[in-house]
């Protein structure tokens, strides 16, 4: 408890120091609160005076706007069969010119979205926790709109304004204590990180009930990844489900007996190349495996993935798509320890997708 005591102490600093909201819109997107499904409006963030506008999508979503040109913002993590993931609206596109535009796409019929094709999911691993739940998996990511070289970045209920990224996204959940089992009962997830790019994602969701979610899913390690924010050993290839420990909240490590705390440096010092240490996968117990056949019945052919510009398909899942300064996956686990960070633009959002293999 200690750890997470001081992990929440650095959250709530470093959230004072680079939280800058915009003065048309300054209700951050964590304190707007909706029952679900009666409670939503039809656009969480309409106001045309913020800087950026108004949110591009809706998120009243039903069966009227369920299709794959779908613009629903809003998203759900259940179980292995039943998430979203956050990607672009538009083909050919990258994370970091479409942040504030993300659209919610989904494995299951039902929430009024977009779905992720068929075939387009490559392995799945869901660690569920005592705070928290996390997704980890392989994509074909030119399926869900994102080009094939697209290092990718983070989406969070945050960002620089607090309006989110993207704008107005709101996340759902039926999967904690606080829904009873009852399936059709939903809770507002608060704290969320959701990375996705190289053909690779991790989406983690923290348990509204518990205080720990600003430590555990929190979003000021943007530039460090999967491994680092929801470290894994998820493997391609693989759909399971594992009972799991918390992590050890991100940047928060212990060395020589004392507990310390990296730091991000700002974008203006250029890549991070190294850290001071190595984030611990928490321990699973109660592992069960399934079939992609088995878990997704009901998603959407699609057309060939987006063509690269040399006329070739996309990489396959884990493999370096073409960024020198990148690690290349050398086996179908797909994973390296440590990737190096590239600019995604937009307001600043970096991404050095990695996975503990």
């Amino acid at each position: 408890m200690a750890v997470l005591r001081f992990a929440l102490f650095i959250v709530a600093a470093s959230v004072a120091v680079l939280a800058q909201p915009d003065p048309e819109d300054p209700t951050p997107l964590v304190d707007k609160h909706y029952n679900y499904p009666d409670g939503i409006p039809y656009q969480v963030d309409y106001n045309t005076a913020a800087l950026r506008g108004p949110q591009v999508g809706y998120n009243i979503c039903n069966s009227t706007t369920e299709n794959q040109q779908s613009m629903c913002q809003t998203s759900f993590v259940n179980h292995i069969d039943d998430f979203c993931l956050w990607a672009p609206p538009k083909p050919n596109s990258t994370i970091g010119a479409t942040e504030g535009e993300e659209v919610a796409w989904c494995t299951k019929p039902g929430h009024g979205t977009r779905l992720i094709p068929d075939g387009a999911l490559h392995g799945v691993q869901v660690l569920k926790t005592p705070d928290y739940i996390q997704i980890v998996g392989f994509i074909d990511q030119s399926r869900i709109n994102l080009t094939p070289n697209d290092y990718g970045g983070e989406l969070d209920p945050h960002g620089a304004d607090l309006r989110g990224n993207p704008l107005g996204g709101l996340m759902y959940s039926n999967a904690f204590s606080g829904s009873n089992g009852n399936a059709d009962l939903y809770q507002q997830i608060r704290d969320w990180t959701n990375f996705i790019g190289a053909n690779a994602f991790c989406i983690k969701v923290c348990d509204p009930a518990k205080n720990t979610g600003p430590a555990l899913c929190q979003n000021i390690y943007d530039r460090l990844g999967c491994a680092y924010n929801a470290p894994n050993k998820a493997k391609n290839g693989t759909f399971e489900v594992c009972d799991a420990d918390n992590m050890i909240p991100p940047g928060v490590y212990v060395s020589g007996g004392t507990t310390m705390t990296y730091i991000q440096p700002p974008e203006s010092l250029g890549p991070v190349t190294s850290v001071p240490y190595t984030a611990v996968v928490p321990s699973s117990s109660n592992c069960v495996t399934y079939t992609s056949a088995a878990l997704y019945t009901a998603l959407p052919k699609s057309i060939n993935p987006v063509a690269t510009a040399s006329g070739s398909s996309a990489p396959a899942v884990g493999v370096n798509p073409g960024f020198a300064s990148a690690p290349v996956a050398t086996s179908s686990s797909a994973a390296t320890v440590m990737g190096i960070s590239t600019t995604a633009g937009g307001l600043g959002v970096l991404f050095a997708l990695a996975f503990l293999s």
